[in-house]
């Protein structure tokens, strides 16, 4: 999502090349306010309030999702809210246009706004009076007007004007109060949603961060039964851990009950969007490498990996109507394994893992790994990486010829994709020299010709379709080019002891064929 486009959640996650998210809006699925001066066609379309509904979000105890008697209190609860929804929006003066104008929107109406989040009886109270000049009674209730009052300062929130005009009058207090002190899941997502938004604005990161008490009341919400408030707590980490005020609050999260809890949530949510909101969370982590420091190795020694293969092994056991409504977050947490994997210490950690290397490895030997080509790459990437740490992992490896095959028809799937590519000839240079150096009697050595016969089609479309121009090679094609030449000179010698056995009393055709496999591997090695 474009900057500044705050009419609905942002789709993914970080922003690629170490971009800032952009700033997000309400969650459409709740009530999403029009923007002042819209039309009733557009106020139509925004949407009905759900407030207080959970999605199954894990218990703060046991990690697990929310039980159905809590969902059932928690949707009749949404429905008496929607009830009492106001059918109408508080407008900023006639003049403005539009919320996507924002720095023109009248500084008192923002303020205004601001004033109606005062929770009754909070100390901020009497000290924004005091601030504004302005009446200390309201002339509307807070629970009429408290929802829709936030849902258009979360979308204010994404413009860096509006934002520092809302640091400026006291809209953090406001928050923090209303989340020590409201009962309502849906005014702490609000919260949450406004200071994600704020958050993304670096020129006000400092003033959030040394707000007193703030850090310790935003890591308490990781312990809310609301996937929603997860959601919109995980998405405010991450903006501030991208930020330069990312210590205090990655200090803040260095405690055992902390980490504990996030992983607990990992390994239990089954909502697609707390999901992502975590892994993004968790790969902003990984990415900074101040906070990489910091919290790898406490998250390793509480059972990260553990927790991600769990992810993994849900994600692939679910039924296909499951998959095809779920069919982006396979694709996210293989993607996050990708980034875990390149992480020295973390791809240790996965090479003694021997459940997750059954996994991938069946999930290459899978007659349907090329109707999810997509992930296809992932996987030969994670293999790579573990590999490299893990060549105790070669013996078992090397024997495994549906494994091997499964390699060779993943060649036609990953043509135009550089690093999946270079890790599948890697892994192939890799189990071959294994093999080589190993002693194959004659019935080993009859299933590796027949599979380099009946398949060599593949690795000679591969070469022929990813031409290099010697003059130009890159580092990466040079490692390139020594996997390959290792792979061809295996294959070579495979077809020739196997000729030499089968000469004289072989299958004409198969020999023949082989003779043909000798032949092109050998001119290409030239």
């Amino acid at each position: 999502m474009a900057a500044g486009d705050t009419g609905a959640p942002a789709a993914g996650g970080a922003g690629k090349d170490g971009e800032p998210e952009s700033p997000r809006g309400p969650d459409p699925d709740h009530h999403a306010p029009v923007s002042p001066g819209a039309s009733e066609e557009e106020e139509g379309a925004s949407g009905a309030v759900e407030a207080g509904q959970d999605d199954g979000a894990p218990d703060p105890e046991e990690g697990g999702d929310a039980t159905e008697d809590d969902m059932d209190e928690e949707e009749e609860e949404g429905d008496e809210d929607e009830e009492d929804a106001p059918t109408h929006l508080p407008f900023a003066p006639a003049e403005e246009e539009s919320l996507e104008e924002t720095t023109t929107v009248d500084p008192s109406y923002t303020i205004s706004l601001i004033r109606q989040l005062i929770p009754n009886g909070s100390s901020v109270e009497k000290e924004f009076s005091d601030k504004q000049g302005l009446p200390e009674e309201r002339s509307v209730s807070p629970k009429d007007q408290l929802e829709e009052c936030g849902c258009i300062l979360w979308d204010l929130a994404a413009s860096e004007p509006q934002a520092e005009l809302m640091i400026n009058n006291l809209v953090i207090e406001v928050l923090l109060e209303n989340l020590c002190m409201a009962n309502s899941s849906r005014v702490k997502e609000i919260c949450l949603g406004i200071m994600g938004n704020l958050a993304c604005h670096e020129s006000v990161v400092a003033a959030i961060s040394l707000k007193k008490g703030l850090i310790a009341t935003v890591v308490e919400q990781l312990f809310l039964d609301d996937v929603k408030c997860l959601s919109e707590t995980f998405r405010l980490l991450a903006a501030i851990l991208r930020s330069s005020a990312f210590v205090s609050w990655a200090e803040a999260l260095l405690p055992d009950e902390i980490l504990s809890r996030i992983l607990r949530i990992v390994g239990k949510t089954d909502n697609s969007t707390l999901l992502e909101k975590i892994i993004d969370f968790l790969s902003t982590v990984i990415d900074n490498q101040d906070v990489n420091a910091m919290l790898i190795q406490p998250l390793l020694k509480l059972g990260l990996v553990d927790r991600v293969i769990g992810l993994l092994t849900t994600e692939l056991e679910r039924s296909p109507d499951e998959k095809l409504d779920r069919s982006g977050s396979l694709d996210l947490v293989l993607h996050f394994m990708e980034e875990l994997s390149v992480i020295h210490c973390v791809s240790k950690a996965m090479t003694s893992n021997d459940r997750l290397i059954k996994v991938l490895v069946n999930m290459i030997k899978s007659p349907d790994k090329v109707e999810v080509a997509g992930y296809c790459a992932s996987v030969v990437i994670v293999i790579s990486n573990i590999l490299t740490d893990g060549k105790h992992l070669m013996p078992m490896i090397s024997r495994d010829l549906p494994f091997l095959e499964g390699l060779l028809e993943v060649l036609p799937v990953v043509p135009d994709d550089d690093q999946a590519r270079y890790a599948l000839w890697s892994i192939l240079s890799r189990v071959l020299a294994q093999v080589q150096g190993t002693e194959l009697n004659s019935l080993s050595l009859n299933r590796f010709a027949s599979l380099f016969s009946g398949k060599f089609g593949l690795i000679k479309h591969d070469l022929e379709s990813q031409v290099v121009d010697e003059e130009k090679l890159t580092p990466e094609d040079a490692l390139l080019k020594g996997w390959i030449s290792r792979c061809l000179m295996a294959i070579s010698f495979f077809m020739e002891r196997w000729i030499e056995e089968k000469s004289s009393r072989g299958n004409k055709d198969a020999i023949d064929n082989a003779r043909e496999v000798l032949s092109y591997c050998q001119k290409v090695l030239r």
